[in-house]
């Protein structure tokens, strides 16, 4: 049995990646919140350095790397998109600023409110909604959606709402889908297996190699959301039975 895997073990490693991390969260926290007489480009470029160094972390302290497939269609593509995800765990929340251009998220406006991560994620112009407010929530996507699209920063969205667990689905909703027919930007559907090393509400992360695969822009002008939804729905689900250990 290899020693660096056993239970116990495990948890020690987890338990110095959480120092890290918290330690982290708090310094750029700290750091974008006294820079904020600085252009917000200025501040966020600092910001991504919270990232780099968490990353970097898990790698030393939980032996977790990541692979990235099809990079060239970030690479290739003019403009901005928006990013239809797979949600698993809270890698994903912090290593998508490794790989993709300038981004923001969707999030709940409660978060914003968390001392230190709500203050370094400002810097991101976080398109921060009200999810108890029904089709004005919606309507909160579209307007800030479309502004961040148009000064060029991607939007990432969780079509599923929520982390699912690996080999699960829940059904697509459709506020992204709504945001890319009526902006025009292209979709960018991601697929990624970070639950099956790093499960929800677990402090142990798991050794390995997470595999991210980038599809191909997806054209959203004459398709109706919902066609739109279907085809990410049918592209990333696909893909996560090739990727998932629960489908081996």
């Amino acid at each position: 049995m290899n020693p660096f895997r056993t239970k116990p073990v495990l948890y020690l490693r987890g338990a110095l990646f959480w120092l890290g991390f918290a330690s982290s969260t708090v310094f750029f926290g700290l750091l974008v919140t006294l820079l904020l007489p600085l252009p917000n480009d200025t501040r966020y470029a600092i910001a991504r350095g919270w990232p780099v160094f968490n990353i970097w972390w898990l790698k030393v302290t939980c032996g977790l790397r990541h692979r990235l497939e099809g990079v060239e269609h970030v690479r290739d593509l003019e403009g901005a998109a928006v990013v239809l995800s797979k949600h698993q765990s809270t890698w994903e929340t912090i290593a998508f600023n490794r790989f993709l251009p300038r981004q923001t998220y969707v999030l709940k406006r409660e978060l914003m409110r968390i001392p230190f991560f709500g203050w370094g994620a400002s810097v991101l112009r976080p398109i921060a909604i009200d999810r108890a407010a029904g089709r004005q929530a919606v309507q909160q996507l579209l307007e800030q959606g479309k502004q961040r699209l148009a000064d060029g920063i991607w939007v990432v969205i969780f079509p599923e709402g929520t982390r699912v667990l690996p080999g699960q689905t829940k059904r697509y909703k459709i506020g992204g889908a709504v945001l890319a027919t009526e902006s025009g930007y292209p979709v960018i559907p991601v697929a990624h297996n970070a639950g099956d090393f790093w499960p929800r509400h677990s402090l142990i992360k798991h050794p390995g190699e997470i595999v991210v695969r980038i599809g191909a822009p997806i054209a959203t002008q004459g398709k109706t959301p919902e066609a739109l939804n279907e085809e990410v729905h049918a592209w990333i689900e696909g893909q996560m039975r090739e990727i998932s250990r629960q489908h081996d």
